[in-house]
């Protein structure tokens, strides 16, 4: 379910320029409203809003042992103490100072490096999703407080560039 400042992207919607016209159809639960609607029973949300935009009740009404990523930098749209006290079992957020930070810092520098050994001029999807995979791969034994690597983690750098080719 994609939502926007406005609420959720249906087909009920007037005021949608063509790009959120074209994700409508990820809708896949046919529900509309705001937030509270989209959230209510969902297994994840990814927000990358602003910050403060989601509650701890609206994560107390998604499914057991939901998935959180707040990606709102600096300030997430919860922090990930509010969400685990509403129930969020697996947690990320964009900021540093918290484990499992999503952040582009966590590729740039293996993205830059791979290009430079392997002369590479054009970065594609297929090279991104690999670097995604590498990265996923370097948490050797992931628990529920740690899945994703710190930037500065042995061995990042390494795996992402190693799958820029």
């Amino acid at each position: 379910v994609v939502v926007d400042s406005k609420g959720i992207l249906a087909d009920s919607r007037r005021d949608l320029n063509v790009y959120k016209q074209s994700l409508v159809k990820y809708n896949k639960r046919d529900v509309e409203g705001g937030i509270n609607e989209a959230m209510f029973d969902a297994d994840a949300v990814v927000g990358v809003s602003g910050p403060k935009k989601i509650t701890t009740k609206q994560v107390a009404t998604m499914r057991g042992n939901p998935i959180v990523f707040a990606l709102a930098n600096p300030v997430p749209e919860i922090f990930p103490d509010e969400a685990r006290k509403a129930g969020a079992r697996i947690i990320a957020t964009g900021r540093s100072d918290y484990p499992n930070q999503i952040n582009n810092s966590l590729v740039f520098p293996g993205v830059f490096r791979g290009a430079l050994d392997h002369h590479v001029r054009v970065i594609t999807d297929t090279m991104k999703v690999k670097a995604a995979e590498a990265l996923s791969a370097v948490v050797k034994k992931p628990t529920y407080k740690k899945f994703i690597p710190g930037p500065f983690d042995r061995g990042v750098v390494r795996a992402v560039s190693n799958a820029i080719r």
